[in-house]
């Protein structure tokens, strides 16, 4: 959570109206507005149970079982380097450790930059994690705020205009803040300029599966660098698409030329990890390496992330159809537009700031909305107090 969705979850619990909503929060909501525990996790605590395992540590890089399906996963079975065995991979404390290793490792090893480019908007911890991994952050135009859409002509120009060989992360699919990703179409002109510019691709892939609903959909962009021959440093997390959010299940992984340079790497995290954290926690990373290796449990998730990311789809399109019949000014086509858990619904701070105080709906200030705050008992009330707020009737 960043400090922007806890003030926001701080304030809602403060209020007192049966009507409010909180659209702050990043975690998936069921459809009566309740965290949802996913089935293939509860099947899998009970094998685990049988199994009656030990509470030992794990290795630096991490439970094997896991870190080889997780990288599966990602990569996809039939990856060249995943089959030559060239992808350093060690386990982290979820997404955000694994950005944070990333960033010590290209810190202390990597020669060409110390400069790392963010899309504005980014997630707001990206920042404060590489600037304390020793890294400058710099920023590459992304969302065009006119069309609240993707500034596909600012964020080229901006790539060519980089040094030669920096650092640039790029957010795998569904964008946080913005729910803006580019097509697959646009993904490849990205990689070409990469490519031409000798960048290094540093992928932050948070909501595989949850975004679209497919993990095979939601690796293009990553699967796509991969065969046009970028090596990337990969951050994955399990806390949306399993739900394991409080488990820190999370890993990174560095394409590597061979499996000498993947064992070197592998060497170099460690020594980064050991004075960091030691090794990481277990329980979570059985969960994920349960559901992974077996052939029901990993179908029963695969429906289960495919209903998740189809809820929210919904809730874009009910929300959509209803500003548009209540004739709410301005042009709503991005709502559905959008992908993965978040929205930027254009909203402007005095807008958030009536429905938080007039409404009882408490988002963060520049219009960012978690669109699984949203279910059929409340998106009407919703829609309303929206369309009121555009029209300055609130």
């Amino acid at each position: 959570m960043t400090n922007a969705s806890s003030g926001v979850t701080e304030a809602f619990k403060a209020d007192k109206d049966p009507r409010k909503i909180n659209l702050g929060v990043g975690a998936y909501r069921d459809e009566n507005g309740k965290p949802y525990v996913l089935n293939a996790v509860k099947k899998a605590e009970e094998i685990l149970v049988q199994q009656n395992p030990d509470k030992e540590y794990l290795p630096i890089t991490g439970l094997p079982e896991f870190t080889r399906e997780a990288a599966k996963l990602a990569y996809g079975a039939d990856s060249a380097p995943l089959k030559n065995n060239a992808i350093a991979v060690t386990q982290s404390i979820s997404g955000t450790g694994a950005l944070r290793i990333g960033g010590a490792f290209l810190g202390r090893f990597y020669p060409h930059s110390k400069t790392i480019y963010l899309p504005t908007p980014s997630w707001g911890n990206h920042t404060p994690v590489f600037r304390d991994s020793g890294l400058e952050v710099k920023n590459y135009r992304y969302f065009d705020k006119k069309t609240v859409g993707l500034d596909f002509e600012g964020l080229k120009e901006d790539l060519k205009n980089m040094p030669e060989q920096s650092i640039v992360l790029l957010h795998a699919c569904a964008h946080n803040p913005t729910g803006v990703d580019p097509t697959p179409e646009q993904w490849k002109e990205i990689s070409d300029i990469v490519k031409e510019k000798k960048l290094f691709p540093f992928f932050d892939m948070a909501y595989q599966g949850f975004a679209s609903g497919s993990t095979t959909r939601d690796a293009f962009a990553v699967r796509h660098f991969v065969s046009e021959g970028h090596q990337v440093a990969l951050a994955q997390s399990f806390a949306k698409n399993m739900g394991l959010y409080g488990e820190r299940v999370g890993l990174f992984s560095l394409v590597t030329a061979d499996p000498e340079e993947r064992a070197r790497v592998e060497s170099q995290l460690k020594i980064v990890i050991r004075p960091m954290y030691s090794n990481p926690p277990l329980h979570g990373a059985r969960i994920a390496a349960t559901i992974l290796s077996n052939q029901d449990l990993y179908g029963l998730w695969e429906s289960e992330v495919k209903h998740m990311a189809g809820r929210i789809i919904d809730m874009r399109h009910r929300l959509h159809d209803n500003l548009v019949n209540l004739n709410t000014p301005g042009d709503w086509k991005h709502i559905t537009r959008q992908i993965g858990m978040f929205s930027f619904t254009g909203l402007t701070t005095p807008q958030t700031k009536a429905l938080a105080e007039k409404a009882h709906i408490y988002m963060t200030a520049d219009g960012r909305i978690s669109m699984a705050g949203l279910n059929t008992s409340n998106i009407d009330y919703f829609s309303e107090s929206v369309s009121k707020a555009v029209k300055g009737d609130l």
